[in-house]
């Protein structure tokens, strides 16, 4: 299908011609005029949450088989699933596959089969994002963190039982936290999903249904720590203006790829710090995540 430029449409001397062309079907692509629909987006995210629980649940199979445990007695499957730290380990490990079939997949729609380039659709440009918004954005969201775990502490949940397991999966989840999940959760929800809601649906229904795809996802890695499903949505809400604000997908991934990388760090030098600076349990934890 051909792409017009502006000076072009305005050459056409019929009215109903132009406002043919002007449709969103004929504009050329960018990132608010995917060449994919909503369905398409719909479909992508339930494959990217269908990776993230079948391939590392694949991957721990031989293991659980190398220990001659019986699959029809759930209670030892499930004490296995949170306590074995072979398990956690390779159920973590087992997030880099799923990331990279998810990035593949995304590929493929958001390139419409190497038809268009994947950054340019997606939005590979700063457009009005600056330095200090970062550091404004970041630094409000710790202070209403801290707030958060001060006055509702992080209940026992999956991340925290990964974290316990072993130094391993600590390392793993802060690569995992630090490099993969940005890159996959913003081509995935601020990429793919609203770039064709909010062409369908509008802007503040596009916003808002991200935001709770987005925030569904990691509620059964968090539950029952409900101030920690609070912050990831408040997380989501905010990417996702970043991307409306901006026209551009990049910002967004800078924005959590930072946001991560400091929460990661302070993961890996908690046990050198001093007790003073994590008072509350695995305060770390509360903000890690990455989309499993």
């Amino acid at each position: 299908m051909q792409n017009y430029e502006p000076n072009q449409i305005e050459n056409f001397p019929s009215l109903p011609i132009k406002k043919h062309i002007l449709s969103s079907d004929l504009l050329p692509v960018s990132p608010n005029n995917p060449p994919w629909n909503s369905l398409i987006a719909f479909l992508v995210w339930l494959a990217s949450v269908a990776f993230i629980v079948i391939v590392p649940s694949f991957l721990v199979l031989p293991y659980i088989f190398s220990q001659s445990v019986d699959f029809t007695d759930q209670t030892k499957l499930l004490e296995m699933s949170q306590t074995d730290p072979t398990v956690l380990l390779i159920g973590v490990l087992g997030v880099i596959p799923a990331h990279l079939l998810t990035l593949a997949l995304a590929w493929l729609v958001v390139t419409n089969f190497r038809k268009f380039s994947f950054r340019e659709t997606l939005g590979w440009n700063w457009d009005r994002f600056k330095f200090w918004h970062c550091l404004v954005i970041l630094g409000g969201f710790y202070i209403l963190a801290a707030i958060a775990a001060n006055y509702f502490p992080e209940q026992e949940n999956d991340m925290l039982r990964i974290l316990r397991s072993s130094r391993t999966a600590v390392y793993v989840v802060a690569f995992l936290a630090t490099f993969t999940a940005p890159i996959v959760e913003e081509v995935i929800y601020r990429g793919v999903l609203y770039s064709a809601f909010q062409r369908t649906l509008g802007v503040p229904i596009g916003v808002l249904l991200v935001t709770m795809l987005f925030s569904l996802v990691h509620v059964p890695q968090y539950y029952p720590s409900y101030s920690t499903i609070f912050l990831i949505c408040l997380l989501s809400l905010v990417l996702t203006l970043v991307r409306v604000y901006t026209k551009n997908l990049l910002p967004c991934i800078a924005l959590h790829m930072v946001f991560n990388g400091l929460q990661s760090l302070l993961l890996i030098l908690e046990p050198y710090l001093p007790t003073n600076m994590t008072n509350t349990p695995e305060p770390t934890a509360s903000i890690i995540h990455f989309f499993k």
